[in-house]
């Protein structure tokens, strides 16, 4: 039995989107796992007496629709009433004793998929200011951050999969040194095989940035990070931008990993991608 609990305040002001949002980022902890989605309990925070309870009632729609589509039941919740709106599950899944999936099991010579873009950290932020259009968050962003990591998990258990992360809060760096730290290795990054959401550098550029950015750089310091090609300020920040709702890492070994990414794209995962493999060596991250 595995259970997870995850919750975030809204990333988007449409309540839909960020119950579909929320509830997609709860259950992918279920799915990093090997493990399959079985029930789930609302977790609700919500200013009662300040906003409408329309926006609620739209807040959970959203997340039973995509407990739904998970194929598990929404089986009750909580609620508190809080002076920001917070949502997310708990949720109640199963995986096989002997089929665990951490994120403390890669071996040097794996390669490394991940099955989403990055960079949806600086464009949350980037929107809310004024300098990214909601329309292109809502017509680019939010429909990968709302798909399910499940499909991309089903595809991944057919092969020798080692290890699996979704990346989130704490970025693609920090994701990759937990990883690194779990299982003794040093994993090697193809900045160039790296997929970003169009539009996540440039806000960089322009100045806007995260919250979460320098704790996430904090973390990442205490291990060797060695940059072998030289990376302009915003490109470097989109390895610390933390996301929501963000892709699987998987960790398989590397002959595998060219059929994998055409089962990911057959099943409608286009935006999956080689990002880089796994080396022996002290726990910390190369760039090249």
């Amino acid at each position: 039995m595995i259970n997870t609990v995850d919750f975030i305040t809204p990333p988007v002001d449409d309540p839909y989107w960020f119950g579909q949002i929320s509830a997609a980022n709860s259950i992918s902890d279920v799915y990093s796992m090997g493990g399959k989605p079985l029930t789930a309990l609302n977790v609700v925070m919500f200013p009662a007496k300040h906003l409408d309870m329309g926006i609620l009632r739209e807040i959970l729609r959203g997340g039973n629709d995509k407990v739904v589509e998970a194929g598990a039941c929404l089986v009750g919740g909580h609620s508190v009433d809080d002076n920001e709106p917070k949502y997310g599950l708990c949720v109640n899944g199963v995986v096989h004793p002997d089929r665990i999936i951490t994120n403390a099991g890669a071996q040097p010579g794996d390669a490394l998929i991940l099955t989403k873009p990055l960079g949806s950290g600086v464009l949350f932020n980037a929107t809310r200011a004024g300098k990214f259009s909601l329309k292109e968050l809502e017509k680019s962003v939010l429909p990968v951050l709302a798909a399910l990591n499940g499909p991309a998990m089903d595809k991944a258990l057919a092969y020798d999969l080692h290890a699996c992360t979704d990346v989130t809060g704490f970025g693609l760096l920090g994701h990759l040194v937990e990883m690194a730290v779990g299982a003794g290795v040093h994993p090697i990054i193809d900045f160039a095989g790296l997929p970003f959401y169009d539009g996540a550098q440039a806000m960089y550029a322009k100045g806007q940035s995260t919250g979460s950015n320098k704790a996430n750089r904090a973390l990442v310091a205490r291990y060797p990070l060695i940059l072998e090609r030289t990376l302009s300020k915003s490109q470097e920040e989109l390895l610390y931008d933390p996301q929501t709702s963000g892709g699987l890492m998987l960790a398989l070994p590397k002959e595998q990993a060219s059929q994998l990414l055409a089962d990911l794209y057959a099943a409608g995962i286009g935006l999956a991608a080689k990002i880089g493999e796994i080396a022996a060596g002290k726990p910390g991250v190369t760039v090249r």
